[in-house]
């Protein structure tokens, strides 16, 4: 036997006996304790230390090390160089992007996006709800260029963006106050947390009644958005999608062309999520 293969057999977790009595099949453990090493990452929904991560995954510093050494290099795990700290790497990413793919939400947006941003003229993003934020993990460009950094990956922000605002009105209050609590930034210290603002929300009780929400020049100067939810059978929010475009060319009017676009896109896949919904349970009957 080759000393690659000794490696490896060293290393596997052997067939253990299961409760009916057959037994589970030969994995490699080294895989598998990196794997603890990314569900601590995930479910810590942050950057985490070295020794944090440790912790989090039961193994030793040392140890944590030279996993995150392998991972780093396998694209799945990145340092940052200010803090220190370990988040999720491209790789990563990539692998998320690609599960998202083949989510129904995800699916019926992508070429009805791709539609409004050539019918209003003007760039659409998809977002869905990330551990740090609402994220953009789809941008139709459209028009003229914008002098803003938005890309797949961006998270933004929860009370400074139309999209931030959207997520805060349709998702449930665990999950909007742990997002509150994951995010940082000038904005966020200094706004009262939502669950202590009655001005705020009031705010999303507006959102909800008109069903998108707009910024004008925010977060970013020039820079105006509509953003509008897109609800699933149940009135859950499966993502949502929002128009950007240059403050004083776009108009960010609730009663706007492009405002009844933007909710007659986000309907439209709401109702072929409501469509698939009600196909898969005809089906299972």
């Amino acid at each position: 036997m080759s000393k690659a293969a000794k490696s490896a057999t060293s290393q596997g977790t052997g067939g253990r006996e299961t409760a009916d009595g057959g037994k589970t099949q030969r994995g490699i453990q080294s895989v598998e304790v990196g794997g603890r090493v990314l569900l601590a990452l995930a479910q810590a929904r942050a950057p985490l230390a070295l020794s944090d991560l440790a912790t989090a995954a039961q193994i030793a510093p040392g140890q944590a090390h030279a996993y995150l050494v392998s991972l780093s290099r396998l694209g799945l795990i990145k340092r940052d160089e200010l803090s220190g700290r370990y988040e999720p790497g491209p790789l990563a990413l990539r692998l998320g992007l690609l599960h998202l793919e083949n989510q129904p939400a995800f699916r019926a947006a992508v070429p009805r996006v791709a539609a409004l941003a050539e019918a209003i003229g003007f760039s659409v993003a998809i977002c869905i709800a990330g551990p740090q934020g609402p994220t953009i993990v789809r941008y139709e460009h459209a028009g003229f260029p914008l002098h803003v950094n938005l890309h797949v990956g961006t998270v933004m922000s929860l009370p400074a963006t139309s999209t931030g605002r959207v997520f805060c009105a349709f998702l449930p209050r665990e999950v909007r106050d742990g997002m509150w609590a994951n995010q940082s930034g000038a904005a966020n210290r200094a706004m009262t947390p939502p669950d202590e603002s009655a001005a705020f929300e009031a705010a999303l009780d507006a959102i909800r009644a008109r069903g998108l929400e707009s910024s004008v020049d925010a977060p970013s100067p020039g820079i105006s958005s509509l953003s509008a939810p897109v609800l699933d059978a149940d009135g859950r929010l499966s993502l949502a999608l929002t128009v950007i475009g240059s403050s004083g060319v776009i108009d960010v009017a609730a009663d706007g062309p492009i405002a009844r676009a933007l909710l007659a896109t986000a309907r439209e896949i709401g109702a072929r999520l409501a469509t698939q919904t009600s196909l898969l349970a005809s089906s299972a009957t």
